[in-house]
Protein backbone atom coordinates (compact mmCIF):
# COMPACT_ATOMS: atom_id res chain seq x y z
CA UNK A 1 0.00 0.00 0.00
CA UNK A 2 1.19 3.48 -0.91
CA UNK A 3 0.44 6.72 0.91
CA UNK A 4 -0.91 10.11 -0.06
CA UNK A 5 -1.26 13.35 1.91
CA UNK A 6 -4.29 15.65 1.79
CA UNK A 7 -3.58 18.96 3.45
CA UNK A 8 -5.28 22.33 3.41
CA UNK A 9 -4.26 25.77 4.42
CA UNK A 10 -6.73 26.13 7.26
CA UNK A 11 -7.67 28.51 10.04
CA UNK A 12 -10.25 27.69 12.67
CA UNK A 13 -10.41 31.28 13.90
CA UNK A 14 -8.69 34.65 13.42
CA UNK A 15 -6.03 34.04 16.07
CA UNK A 16 -3.86 32.09 13.60
CA UNK A 17 -1.61 34.28 11.41
CA UNK A 18 -2.03 33.37 7.74
CA UNK A 19 1.74 33.55 7.23
CA UNK A 20 2.23 30.86 9.86
CA UNK A 21 -0.38 28.70 8.14
CA UNK A 22 1.40 29.09 4.81
CA UNK A 23 4.82 28.18 6.21
CA UNK A 24 3.41 25.22 8.12
CA UNK A 25 1.60 23.80 5.10
CA UNK A 26 4.74 23.91 2.96
CA UNK A 27 6.77 22.32 5.77
CA UNK A 28 4.29 19.44 5.88
CA UNK A 29 4.40 18.95 2.12
CA UNK A 30 8.20 18.88 2.17
CA UNK A 31 8.16 16.34 5.02
CA UNK A 32 5.84 14.15 2.95
CA UNK A 33 8.12 14.51 -0.08
CA UNK A 34 11.15 13.40 1.90
CA UNK A 35 9.27 10.78 3.92
CA UNK A 36 8.04 8.58 1.09
CA UNK A 37 4.52 9.79 0.32
CA UNK A 38 3.40 9.18 -3.26
CA UNK A 39 0.99 12.10 -3.83
CA UNK A 40 -0.01 15.32 -2.07
CA UNK A 41 -3.46 16.76 -2.74
CA UNK A 42 -4.73 20.35 -2.84
CA UNK A 43 -8.46 21.07 -2.69
CA UNK A 44 -10.63 23.73 -4.31
CA UNK A 45 -12.88 25.75 -2.01
CA UNK A 46 -14.04 29.33 -1.92
CA UNK A 47 -14.65 31.92 0.82
CA UNK A 48 -13.98 29.44 3.63
CA UNK A 49 -11.13 29.76 6.12
CA UNK A 50 -11.23 26.07 7.10
CA UNK A 51 -10.13 25.16 3.55
CA UNK A 52 -8.18 28.00 1.94
CA UNK A 53 -7.84 26.86 -1.67
CA UNK A 54 -9.14 29.34 -4.28
CA UNK A 55 -7.09 27.73 -7.07
CA UNK A 56 -5.60 24.25 -6.58
CA UNK A 57 -3.22 24.67 -9.52
CA UNK A 58 -1.66 27.75 -7.98
CA UNK A 59 -1.13 25.79 -4.77
CA UNK A 60 0.43 22.88 -6.66
CA UNK A 61 2.72 25.23 -8.58
CA UNK A 62 3.93 26.61 -5.24
CA UNK A 63 4.53 23.12 -3.87
CA UNK A 64 6.21 21.95 -7.08
CA UNK A 65 8.97 24.53 -6.76
CA UNK A 66 9.81 23.31 -3.23
CA UNK A 67 9.65 19.52 -3.72
CA UNK A 68 11.57 16.96 -5.74
CA UNK A 69 9.71 13.69 -6.10
CA UNK A 70 6.19 13.74 -4.72
CA UNK A 71 3.34 13.85 -7.21
CA UNK A 72 0.90 16.77 -7.07
CA UNK A 73 -2.87 16.37 -7.24
CA UNK A 74 -6.12 18.31 -7.30
CA UNK A 75 -8.63 16.85 -4.85
CA UNK A 76 -10.68 18.03 -6.49
CA UNK A 77 -11.14 20.65 -9.20
CA UNK A 78 -14.88 21.41 -9.18
CA UNK A 79 -16.13 21.02 -12.75
CA UNK A 80 -19.00 23.48 -12.56
CA UNK A 81 -16.72 26.35 -11.52
CA UNK A 82 -14.52 26.11 -14.65
CA UNK A 83 -14.67 26.50 -18.42
CA UNK A 84 -13.20 23.42 -20.16
CA UNK A 85 -10.56 25.39 -22.10
CA UNK A 86 -9.46 27.19 -18.93
CA UNK A 87 -9.31 23.99 -16.87
CA UNK A 88 -7.45 22.06 -19.58
CA UNK A 89 -4.82 24.78 -19.90
CA UNK A 90 -4.33 25.26 -16.15
CA UNK A 91 -3.89 21.52 -15.61
CA UNK A 92 -1.54 21.10 -18.57
CA UNK A 93 0.61 24.04 -17.53
CA UNK A 94 0.90 22.67 -13.99
CA UNK A 95 1.92 19.29 -15.40
CA UNK A 96 4.52 20.98 -17.61
CA UNK A 97 6.24 23.08 -14.97
CA UNK A 98 6.15 20.30 -12.36
CA UNK A 99 8.03 17.94 -14.65
CA UNK A 100 5.04 15.69 -15.31
CA UNK A 101 3.98 15.24 -11.70
CA UNK A 102 0.30 16.21 -11.96
CA UNK A 103 -2.46 13.88 -10.75
CA UNK A 104 -5.72 15.37 -12.01
CA UNK A 105 -8.66 14.97 -9.63
CA UNK A 106 -12.07 16.23 -10.73
CA UNK A 107 -15.37 16.18 -8.88
CA UNK A 108 -18.83 17.58 -8.39
CA UNK A 109 -18.22 19.82 -5.38
CA UNK A 110 -19.28 19.50 -1.76
CA UNK A 111 -21.17 22.46 -0.33
CA UNK A 112 -24.34 24.13 -1.57
CA UNK A 113 -23.04 27.34 0.00
CA UNK A 114 -20.24 27.43 -2.56
CA UNK A 115 -22.56 26.70 -5.48
CA UNK A 116 -24.79 29.58 -4.37
CA UNK A 117 -21.79 31.87 -4.89
CA UNK A 118 -19.76 30.22 -7.65
CA UNK A 119 -22.57 28.76 -9.79
CA UNK A 120 -25.82 30.44 -8.68
CA UNK A 121 -28.93 28.39 -9.31
CA UNK A 122 -27.10 25.06 -9.51
CA UNK A 123 -28.03 22.39 -6.98
CA UNK A 124 -25.12 20.42 -5.58
CA UNK A 125 -27.01 17.21 -6.32
CA UNK A 126 -27.03 18.08 -10.05
CA UNK A 127 -23.37 19.07 -10.30
CA UNK A 128 -22.19 15.59 -11.33
CA UNK A 129 -23.64 16.29 -14.78
CA UNK A 130 -21.10 19.08 -15.25
CA UNK A 131 -18.28 16.73 -14.36
CA UNK A 132 -19.51 14.10 -16.81
CA UNK A 133 -19.64 16.64 -19.63
CA UNK A 134 -16.33 18.22 -18.63
CA UNK A 135 -14.11 15.15 -18.54
CA UNK A 136 -14.39 13.99 -22.19
CA UNK A 137 -13.97 17.61 -23.30
CA UNK A 138 -10.73 17.89 -21.33
CA UNK A 139 -9.33 14.71 -22.86
CA UNK A 140 -10.19 15.98 -26.34
CA UNK A 141 -8.61 19.39 -25.70
CA UNK A 142 -5.43 17.77 -24.38
CA UNK A 143 -5.27 15.68 -27.55
CA UNK A 144 -5.65 18.51 -30.09
CA UNK A 145 -8.24 20.66 -31.86
CA UNK A 146 -11.76 20.06 -30.61
CA UNK A 147 -15.17 21.70 -31.02
CA UNK A 148 -17.76 21.31 -28.29
CA UNK A 149 -21.56 21.58 -28.32
CA UNK A 150 -22.90 20.45 -24.97
CA UNK A 151 -25.59 21.12 -22.41
CA UNK A 152 -23.43 23.42 -20.29
CA UNK A 153 -20.63 24.63 -22.58
CA UNK A 154 -20.24 25.38 -26.25
CA UNK A 155 -17.13 26.65 -28.03
CA UNK A 156 -15.62 26.56 -31.54
CA UNK A 157 -12.58 24.53 -32.48
CA UNK A 158 -9.85 24.97 -29.90
CA UNK A 159 -7.11 23.08 -28.07
CA UNK A 160 -5.30 23.07 -24.77
CA UNK A 161 -2.27 25.33 -24.72
CA UNK A 162 0.08 24.07 -23.48
CA UNK A 163 -0.35 20.32 -23.76
CA UNK A 164 0.32 18.10 -20.74
CA UNK A 165 3.81 16.67 -20.42
CA UNK A 166 2.35 13.26 -19.54
CA UNK A 167 0.86 11.39 -22.50
CA UNK A 168 -1.91 11.11 -23.35
CA UNK A 169 -2.72 13.10 -20.20
CA UNK A 170 -2.11 13.05 -16.42
CA UNK A 171 -3.74 10.26 -14.39
CA UNK A 172 -7.37 11.17 -13.69
CA UNK A 173 -9.04 10.71 -10.32
CA UNK A 174 -12.70 10.94 -9.36
CA UNK A 175 -14.14 11.29 -5.86
CA UNK A 176 -16.68 8.46 -5.54
CA UNK A 177 -19.21 7.17 -3.03
CA UNK A 178 -22.33 6.34 -5.06
CA UNK A 179 -22.49 3.22 -7.28
CA UNK A 180 -23.12 5.38 -10.37
CA UNK A 181 -19.83 7.22 -9.79
CA UNK A 182 -17.85 4.00 -9.33
CA UNK A 183 -19.32 2.72 -12.58
CA UNK A 184 -18.52 5.99 -14.38
CA UNK A 185 -14.94 5.93 -13.08
CA UNK A 186 -14.28 2.38 -14.28
CA UNK A 187 -15.86 3.05 -17.69
CA UNK A 188 -13.69 6.15 -18.17
CA UNK A 189 -10.40 4.78 -16.80
CA UNK A 190 -10.37 7.07 -13.76
CA UNK A 191 -8.75 6.25 -10.44
CA UNK A 192 -11.00 6.47 -7.39
CA UNK A 193 -10.68 8.28 -4.08
CA UNK A 194 -13.33 7.74 -1.43
CA UNK A 195 -13.88 9.38 1.94
CA UNK A 196 -15.98 7.47 4.48
CA UNK A 197 -16.09 10.53 6.78
CA UNK A 198 -16.20 9.27 10.38
CA UNK A 199 -18.17 6.13 9.58
CA UNK A 200 -16.93 2.66 10.57
CA UNK A 201 -14.88 0.18 8.53
CA UNK A 202 -18.10 -1.25 7.13
CA UNK A 203 -18.39 1.92 5.02
CA UNK A 204 -14.96 1.24 3.48
CA UNK A 205 -16.02 -2.33 2.81
CA UNK A 206 -19.14 -1.00 1.07
CA UNK A 207 -17.02 1.18 -1.23
CA UNK A 208 -14.81 -1.79 -2.06
CA UNK A 209 -17.92 -3.82 -2.94
CA UNK A 210 -19.07 -1.02 -5.24
CA UNK A 211 -15.67 -0.96 -6.92
CA UNK A 212 -15.69 -4.73 -7.43
CA UNK A 213 -19.20 -4.58 -8.84
CA UNK A 214 -18.25 -1.80 -11.27
CA UNK A 215 -15.21 -3.74 -12.47
CA UNK A 216 -17.34 -6.87 -12.97
CA UNK A 217 -19.97 -4.89 -14.90
CA UNK A 218 -17.39 -3.38 -17.24
CA UNK A 219 -15.34 -6.27 -18.69
CA UNK A 220 -12.26 -5.13 -20.53
CA UNK A 221 -11.88 -1.96 -18.47
CA UNK A 222 -8.80 -1.91 -16.23
CA UNK A 223 -9.24 -1.86 -12.47
CA UNK A 224 -8.58 1.67 -11.20
CA UNK A 225 -6.31 2.61 -8.34
CA UNK A 226 -8.50 2.66 -5.22
CA UNK A 227 -7.63 5.14 -2.45
CA UNK A 228 -9.36 5.78 0.88
CA UNK A 229 -9.03 9.02 2.84
CA UNK A 230 -9.26 9.29 6.63
CA UNK A 231 -8.40 11.94 9.19
CA UNK A 232 -5.07 10.82 10.63
CA UNK A 233 -3.17 11.78 13.77
CA UNK A 234 -0.35 9.96 15.54
CA UNK A 235 1.02 10.64 19.00
CA UNK A 236 3.75 9.22 21.19
CA UNK A 237 1.72 8.09 24.22
CA UNK A 238 -1.86 7.27 25.16
CA UNK A 239 -1.93 10.36 27.38
CA UNK A 240 -2.25 12.44 24.18
CA UNK A 241 -5.24 10.48 22.88
CA UNK A 242 -7.85 13.17 23.53
CA UNK A 243 -5.99 15.94 21.63
CA UNK A 244 -6.87 14.92 18.03
CA UNK A 245 -10.35 13.80 19.09
CA UNK A 246 -11.22 17.26 20.42
CA UNK A 247 -9.68 18.92 17.36
CA UNK A 248 -11.67 16.68 15.04
CA UNK A 249 -14.91 17.33 16.92
CA UNK A 250 -14.44 21.07 16.52
CA UNK A 251 -13.53 20.91 12.85
CA UNK A 252 -16.26 18.40 12.01
CA UNK A 253 -18.77 20.67 13.76
CA UNK A 254 -17.84 23.35 11.21
CA UNK A 255 -18.07 20.77 8.42
CA UNK A 256 -21.61 19.86 9.50
CA UNK A 257 -22.55 23.54 9.30
CA UNK A 258 -21.40 23.64 5.67
CA UNK A 259 -22.64 20.18 4.72
CA UNK A 260 -26.15 21.03 5.93
CA UNK A 261 -25.92 24.57 4.47
CA UNK A 262 -26.96 26.20 7.74
CA UNK A 263 -25.64 29.56 6.50
CA UNK A 264 -23.99 30.56 9.77
CA UNK A 265 -20.61 31.71 8.40
CA UNK A 266 -18.97 34.96 9.47
CA UNK A 267 -15.86 36.36 7.77
CA UNK A 268 -15.24 32.94 6.26
CA UNK A 269 -15.43 31.06 9.58
CA UNK A 270 -18.34 28.58 9.91
CA UNK A 271 -19.89 28.39 13.33
CA UNK A 272 -19.23 25.05 15.03
CA UNK A 273 -22.51 23.19 15.30
CA UNK A 274 -23.28 21.88 18.78
CA UNK A 275 -23.40 18.09 18.68
CA UNK A 276 -26.57 18.09 20.78
CA UNK A 277 -28.29 19.68 17.78
CA UNK A 278 -27.21 16.98 15.30
CA UNK A 279 -29.31 13.98 14.38
CA UNK A 280 -26.09 12.15 13.51
CA UNK A 281 -24.26 13.19 16.68
CA UNK A 282 -23.35 9.57 17.39
CA UNK A 283 -20.88 9.88 14.50
CA UNK A 284 -18.80 12.24 16.67
CA UNK A 285 -18.64 10.20 19.85
CA UNK A 286 -15.02 10.22 21.13
CA UNK A 287 -14.73 6.44 21.28
CA UNK A 288 -16.17 6.12 17.81
CA UNK A 289 -13.80 8.76 16.42
CA UNK A 290 -10.80 6.99 17.92
CA UNK A 291 -11.91 3.64 16.55
CA UNK A 292 -12.92 4.72 13.04
CA UNK A 293 -10.34 7.38 12.27
CA UNK A 294 -6.62 6.71 12.00
CA UNK A 295 -5.78 8.04 15.44
CA UNK A 296 -3.29 6.34 17.71
CA UNK A 297 0.29 5.51 18.54
CA UNK A 298 2.38 4.22 15.61
CA UNK A 299 1.66 0.58 16.53
CA UNK A 300 -2.08 1.26 16.70
CA UNK A 301 -2.05 3.05 13.37
CA UNK A 302 -0.09 0.24 11.69
CA UNK A 303 -2.68 -2.27 12.92
CA UNK A 304 -5.55 -0.15 11.60
CA UNK A 305 -3.93 0.35 8.20
CA UNK A 306 -3.21 -3.36 7.81
CA UNK A 307 -7.01 -3.83 7.65
CA UNK A 308 -7.22 -1.42 4.72
CA UNK A 309 -4.36 -3.16 2.95
CA UNK A 310 -5.99 -6.57 3.45
CA UNK A 311 -9.28 -5.26 2.07
CA UNK A 312 -7.62 -4.22 -1.18
CA UNK A 313 -7.07 -0.49 -0.70
CA UNK A 314 -4.18 0.46 -3.00
CA UNK A 315 -3.32 3.83 -1.50
CA UNK A 316 -4.23 5.45 1.82
CA UNK A 317 -4.84 9.21 1.97
CA UNK A 318 -3.58 10.73 5.23
CA UNK A 319 -5.95 13.67 5.82
CA UNK A 320 -3.91 16.03 7.96
CA UNK A 321 -6.23 19.04 8.19
CA UNK A 322 -8.65 18.97 11.10
CA UNK A 323 -7.79 21.95 13.27
CA UNK A 324 -5.01 20.14 15.13
CA UNK A 325 -2.20 22.33 16.48
CA UNK A 326 0.68 22.94 14.09
CA UNK A 327 3.30 21.23 16.24
CA UNK A 328 1.01 18.25 16.82
CA UNK A 329 0.49 17.97 13.06
CA UNK A 330 4.22 17.91 12.42
CA UNK A 331 4.92 15.37 15.14
CA UNK A 332 2.14 13.16 13.77
CA UNK A 333 3.54 13.27 10.24
CA UNK A 334 7.07 12.66 11.51
CA UNK A 335 5.92 9.53 13.35
CA UNK A 336 4.02 8.35 10.28
CA UNK A 337 7.04 8.74 8.00
CA UNK A 338 9.48 7.13 10.40
CA UNK A 339 7.38 4.39 11.99
CA UNK A 340 4.46 3.57 9.69
CA UNK A 341 5.52 3.85 6.05
CA UNK A 342 8.47 1.43 6.46
CA UNK A 343 6.02 -1.27 7.62
CA UNK A 344 4.31 -1.17 4.21
CA UNK A 345 7.33 -0.85 1.94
Amino acid sequence: MKFQLAINLERMDETRDMRDVSRHTLDMVQMADEGGFNIVWAAEHHALEMTIAPNPFQILTWWATHTNRIRLGTAVAVAAYWHPINLAGEAAFTDLISGGRLEFGIGSGAYQREFDRMAPGLKQSDAYRYMQEMLPALKALWAGDYEHEGEFWSFPKSTSVPKPLQKPHPPIWVAARAPITFDYSVKNNCNIMSWPLTRPMSEVELYKERLDEAVTNNPGCPRPVFAIMRHTALYDTQSERSVPIHAAQRQLGQFENLFKNLGDVENGFPKTVEFSELENRAEYDPEMLHENLIFGTPDEVISKLKLYEALGVDEFIYYASMGLGLEEQKRSLELFCKEVIPEFS
